[in-house]
């Protein structure tokens, strides 16, 4: 098997353990809550097949959504942040992102902290308004969205340094 589909499927399985063991018991004022467990869909490969990532995705907000009891709000955000991660790209890197070797776990410039930064404004949006549902709630929707993404930006740099390939 390629090392590539190793990693990922390793990537997968811990985040999700993390998420799911580590993450949703964590709550801060009522208004973050770290949600990690996106960085296997920030950090899938460029060039690595759109249909695996989609499916991976939704693989993965419906365990999330199984173990947390949710009703398929983090299956909605992951499957939408998968399926804009192309247009972030483009956005953050430029139109010839695909010709590029570009690793996001490399080290941190504007422009992987701009895809880091959309992906999980995006995610947490779409998250918080699903799971609120209401009009109303738009004030906390937005408050609950900045203070999380912050937290999780935060978060994911520094998952993303600490487990940093070696380079020889």
């Amino acid at each position: 098997m390629n090392t590539a589909i190793l990693l990922n499927i390793a990537r997968f399985v811990l985040l999700l353990a993390a998420q799911i063991l580590i993450f949703n018991q964590m709550q801060f004022l009522g208004y973050i809550s770290p949600y990690p467990y996106i960085l296997f869909i920030i950090l899938y490969p460029v060039n690595g097949n759109r249909y695996g990532l989609l499916l991976s995705a939704f693989l993965m907000g419906l365990l999330l959504d199984s173990f947390l009891n949710c009703g398929g709000v983090h299956t909605t955000a992951c499957i939408t942040l998968a399926y804009l991660r192309p247009a972030f790209f483009k956005f953050s890197f430029g139109v010839s992102y695909e010709y590029q070797t570009i690793k996001i776990n490399d080290r941190l410039t504007p422009e992987r902290f701009s895809f880091i930064a959309i992906s999980v404004i995006v995610h947490h949006i779409i998250l918080f308004i699903l799971e609120t549902f209401r009009f109303t709630l738009l004030f906390e929707v937005l408050l609950r969205t900045i203070c999380s993404s912050i937290f999780t930006i935060l978060l994911c740099i520094i998952i993303i340094y600490i487990f940093k390939p070696n380079r020889r």
